[in-house]
């Protein structure tokens, strides 16, 4: 059985993974975590106390992080200080703090993620055969909608969807739009459009359950990892 901390524990998704985990018979949830003067701090859920203490991780053995960059990376040097494999969905790192993630995934195995979302990575796949075949013949634009709440602009995933188009059909998005409206989960779109015809990738998520779901699937995938850098595509085995 898999023991699990979990991160942002009163928060939207923290709530979302800690439900799935309580209903997965591989699951163990043995830590929960959240920032300190958090209402949540001192709460019971099903026997574990909240805590705002991350050295609470030396119990376990692999986290789940979907908080900020700054709160993330100290929750992952303790991480690593106590052998503890992680699952990181927290977006908005800036290039120093992901070579930060980078540096400690060559001493505990890290799934590192702007999206845990099963269809989302297949969305990913898709967005590389389209851009390797139509290549510089299409002009692409990204367009993505989430709620109010959202910190970073564009999103994770956005960001992700421009790296892989340019990677693979050499050229640069035209365009990205972002929106933020009401209490949207997530909304993406990339489109390739030439002269001729329009090609359209888009996905749509109902509910949080996706990324809390993909996150645990990405927990039980680094059980027999020692070390490295992962996305969900390898987890996915895409």
């Amino acid at each position: 059985m898999l023991k699990l901390a979990i991160s942002g524990a009163g928060g939207r998704m923290g709530q979302r993974i800690t439900h799935f985990a309580q209903q997965d018979k591989d699951v163990q949830i043995v830590t929960l975590l959240e920032s300190d003067g958090h209402p949540w701090i001192g709460k019971n859920v099903d026997g574990v106390i909240v805590s705002s203490d991350p050295s609470h991780l030396k119990v376990s053995q692999a986290f789940i992080d979907f908080t900020t960059p700054e709160a993330t990376l100290k929750n992952l040097e303790v991480c690593e200080s106590l052998d503890v494999k992680a699952v990181i969905g927290t977006t908005g790192m800036t290039a120093a703090q992901i070579e930060k993630v980078k540096r400690i995934s060559q001493k505990i195995p890290i799934v590192l993620s702007s999206n845990m979302s099963v269809g989302v990575n297949l969305v990913f796949k898709m967005i590389q055969t389209v851009a390797e075949k139509a290549g510089k013949d299409y002009f692409i634009e990204i367009s993505e909608t989430h709620h109010v709440h959202k910190k970073d602009s564009p999103s994770g995933t956005a960001k992700t969807m421009q790296h892989i188009a340019e990677e693979y059909s050499g050229q640069r998005v035209r365009d990205m739009k972002s929106f933020r409206e009401g209490e949207v989960i997530g909304d993406h779109t990339i489109v390739f459009e030439s002269d001729e015809d329009v090609i359209t990738v888009t996905h749509h998520a109902k509910t949080r359950d996706i990324f809390a779901k993909g996150s645990l699937v990405a927990a039980k995938f680094l059980a027999k990892k020692s070390s490295g850098l992962y996305s969900m595509q390898d987890v996915l085995g895409f």
